[in-house]
């Protein structure tokens, strides 16, 4: 008989489902586990694969097209099954209830198994082989749809018994006494509190983080905008005033040296350095980088942004000494309002978790900020030459009602000049 192939429910939502594409024709030859057909659900695009061997005797629905979970969709025709025994393919079902439902009780009517098989749906192929090896098909477990036994249901059982069978007669046995092969069952692994479902209440700063971001992504038009840096020459100037320095206790950090690049650059480029107002941009005076800190699960975790103000303003070592001083604060102690206000542009950092490339949520009512990535040591070109060498990868999020792309790649193109060539931060 044949196997009609269904819409499938690929989601617990799934109601309806579009084949996108088939990957076979009729008259097509396919095993269990083949993918016959790309089917786009309410989620995403998932494969439909075949749970029987056959051939393709009808494809019911074209590229495209959308029906409901539990349609017929295509028609299958098991290992030697005779095609022209096969019921012709049905007209396409009108868009009515009572004719589908018809269908599907006729379906369900026409695949009801023998008694034989203890209620069990299955195919003629995996019938063949359980009388062939002698199995009770009542006793196996099918894995196709609604259950059905199928081909690879029979062979997995074959193959069990086969090893079973193998085992006995390799296992030594005294003239007098006749082994009792009995499966030796593993004790399962003890499973650590971590590994058990849970409810973790929410703490008022995640609760806050998670309503801003929500804001922030469903008011603001983000977009992204990503460039590499070579970063030789700062690495090297970090390296050379960090000895300078070592009296004094101060060491700076690569993230000193991107916030006073990106200020100088933000005061070249003044819409970095604005937000939007509904029915205007507001051009902020000081330049105020903000710079996320990570708390530690020990202060129940999440993000908070220290405002560096005036960074343009600033020396590196004195972005670096503020820096350090707000980020310790923050994880031991917490930052005052003040200390978290009037940022007008944030720096995000994962470099020295390792991160190469990440893209961040804007921080409101900012219009931009930058997702930066370590410094990688790795072949580059330099000079026409191949050499080893660091660069950081770098994106901007954006406000695109604020910030245009043109104006993204010109802000960057300062921020690459001021990083490639760090002297310029000195002055």
């Amino acid at each position: 008989m044949p196997i009609d192939i269904t819409m499938p429910r690929l989601s617990d939502t799934m109601e309806m489902g579009t084949v996108l594409h088939w990957h076979v024709k009729e008259g097509d030859e396919v095993s269990s586990g083949d993918v016959l057909a790309d089917i786009e659900t309410d989620k995403a695009t998932m494969e439909l694969q075949s749970f029987d061997d056959g051939v393709v005797q009808n494809i019911l629905i074209a590229e495209g097209e959308q029906v409901s979970v539990g349609t017929a969709i295509a028609r299958l025709l098991e290992e030697d099954e005779d095609p022209n025994s096969a019921p012709a393919p049905e007209a396409a079902a009108p868009e009515k209830a009572e004719p589908q439902a018809a269908v599907e009780e006729a379906q369900q009517v026409a695949q009801t198994p023998p008694p034989s098989t203890g209620g069990a749906r299955v195919s003629p192929v995996a019938r063949r082989l359980a009388e062939d090896h002698g199995l009770d098909l009542s006793a196996i477990q099918g894995s196709g749809p609604s259950g059905r036994i199928i081909k690879r249901d029979i062979l997995q059982v074959i193959d069990a018994t086969q090893e079973t069978e193998a085992a006995v007669v390799s296992a030594p046995q005294s003239s007098n006494v006749v082994a009792n092969v009995t499966p030796v069952q593993q004790p399962l692994a003890p499973t650590s509190p971590w590994q058990q479902d849970r409810t973790e209440k929410l703490s008022n700063m995640r609760q806050i983080i998670a309503k801003r971001l929500v804001e922030s992504k469903q008011s603001i038009p983000h977009y992204q905008v990503s460039m590499t840096f070579d970063m030789d020459p700062l690495m090297d100037m970090r390296k050379a005033l960090n000895e300078q320095l070592s009296a004094t206790g101060i060491k700076l950090s690569v993230n000193d040296f991107l916030v006073r690049c990106c200020a100088l650059a933000m005061a070249e480029h003044p819409a970095f350095n604005a937000s939007f107002g509904g029915d205007c941009i507001l051009y902020h005076g000081p330049v105020n980088i903000g710079m996320a800190v990570a708390l530690p699960e020990e202060r129940g975790g999440g993000l908070v942004v220290a405002s560096l103000r005036n960074a343009d303003q600033k020396s590196l070592r004195t972005i670096s000494q503020e820096s350090s001083y707000l980020a310790k604060k923050a994880r031991e102690s917490g930052l005052t309002v003040e200390e978290m206000a009037d940022a007008t542009f944030t720096i995000s950092n994962l470099g020295m978790f390792g991160v190469e490339h990440f893209t961040a949520i804007i921080n409101p009512p900012n219009s931009a900020i930058l997702a930066v990535g370590a410094a990688i040591e790795k072949p580059v070109v330099r000079d026409g030459e191949l050499v080893v060498g660091h660069e950081m990868s770098a994106t901007l999020s954006l406000d695109h009602r604020v910030i245009d792309g043109a104006m993204a790649a010109q802000y960057l193109k300062t921020l690459k000049e001021y990083i490639e060539n760090p002297a310029s931060l000195l002055v």
